[in-house]
């Protein structure tokens, strides 16, 4: 019989081990979020089954792959939208989505605009303003991540 503290160990290398595979995982997907990505595709990477993917990465993220993912995609698609010389379609295709639809929905969940409004609007909010800056002010923020404004006590 194993001594008590060997299982500890040994489930304390378990989960290192996983939190190593998870952030080889989010590297691939800042790395392809272009490439036609799926979490079947990132577990059989990670040699891990999809659903043990998803919960693990939730655990350690706070959101599922599918949502990093897209995340990475509407990031890269502001910027493309900044620059403006690519339509809403092409930036679309050039991000990966394979369905405007899809990607304008998202875009919309995330940035709070469609990525027609974001288009005309960032290109005249960020005319002059260095990129690296661009970025950082335009940064997506969720909902669950928005700071909610302190009651005012009268």
């Amino acid at each position: 019989m194993c001594h008590p503290s060997w299982g500890r160990a040994l489930a304390a290398a378990q989960r290192l081990d996983d939190l190593a595979r998870l952030r080889r995982v989010r590297d691939r997907i800042d790395r392809e979020y272009a490439q036609p990505l799926d979490v079947e595709a990132l577990a059989r990477g990670a040699h891990m089954s999809a659903g043990h993917l998803s919960r693990q990465f939730r655990l350690a993220y706070g959101e599922s792959p599918y949502a990093y993912l897209m995340t990475r995609r509407v990031e890269r698609a502001m910027a493309l939208l900044r620059r403006g010389d690519l339509s809403v379609t092409e930036v679309c295709f050039a991000v990966g989505c394979s369905s405007l639809g899809t990607f304008s929905t998202r875009f919309t969940e995330l940035v709070g605009v469609p990525p027609s409004v974001y288009r005309r609007q960032a290109a005249a909010a960020t005319a002059g303003m260095p990129s690296c800056l661009a970025k950082q002010v335009t940064r997506p923020v969720r909902n669950r991540e928005a700071s909610t404004p302190e009651p005012q006590l009268a």
